[in-house]
């Protein structure tokens, strides 16, 4: 694999967040293996502020889609997976969700939010519903901390996708063992219980149980291009080992 230059991120952004130096830093590194593949001019601009070049963004979709072509899927394998992940596919799941949200707002220092987040988890699960309760009207950013985090009943719908991927189409109750991530910040989450919904027959959603397989291929493959490119790379000021980036997810 071709040398990928020096990356310096957050010299001059000090102010950013992990996971937006993250992001920042896994774009780059994108962009400076186009360039070495020649399907991205060498005097493409440096990004400024995170922001690419239109040439640039295209650059690195055709980068993926020739680097990261997934296998061909029989109907075999989709049935062997939807089997396998019966309820990821179940039409009409609910749950009923309390959560402690710690918001990610501008300014904020990302790393003692999160290590104030996770020290309150292992305080709430620790203890019995009234800790969890009293520390949502505490310390909770959501209008739902004064009734002690309780969102009530939701569907997928309902929430951010990046909420919904991490609470549907799983068995869990109680307090989740670790944070979720979503736009808004850090979370806290209990769910109290869990309706499953309907499965559809495998004919009906053939489709949609493959391009969840390609989806799921596509992140696995991208998290192992990205870590062999950093592998290859210097990279200062910015950890990609840590969380994942949003790149990723």
């Amino acid at each position: 694999m071709a040398h990928v230059n020096d990356i310096e991120i957050a010299a001059a952004d000090e102010l950013l967040d992990d996971e937006t130096l993250r992001q920042r830093a896994c774009t780059e590194l994108l962009r400076q293996r186009a360039q070495a593949l020649g399907l991205l001019g060498a005097d493409d601009p440096t990004p400024r502020e995170g922001a690419i070049s239109e040439a640039a963004g295209q650059a690195i979709e055709a980068l993926l889609a020739r680097e990261l072509a997934g296998p061909e899927l029989d109907e075999a394998a989709c049935r062997r997976h939807y089997d396998a992940h019966a309820r990821q596919f179940a039409e009409g799941e609910r749950l009923k969700v309390r959560h402690i949200l710690f918001a990610v707002t501008p300014g904020v220092d990302v790393s003692r939010l999160r290590e104030r987040a996770e020290g309150q988890l292992i305080q709430v699960r620790a203890s019995d519903r009234t800790a969890f309760d009293e520390a949502a009207r505490t310390l909770s950013n959501c209008p739902s901390g004064a009734e002690g985090g309780q969102l009530g009943w939701l569907t997928a719908a309902d929430c951010a996708p990046e909420f919904a991927r991490e609470l549907f189409g799983r068995t869990e109750i109680g307090v989740l063992p670790q944070l979720l991530h979503s736009r808004f910040g850090l979370h806290i989450v209990a769910i109290d219980a869990r309706e499953p919904g309907r499965l559809p027959a495998f004919e009906q959603i053939r489709e949609a149980v493959a391009l969840r397989m390609r989806q799921l291929h596509e992140i696995s493959a991208l998290r192992q291009y990205l870590q062999a490119l950093a592998f290859e790379a210097r990279l200062r000021g910015v950890d990609l080992q840590q969380p994942q980036s949003p790149l990723v997810q």
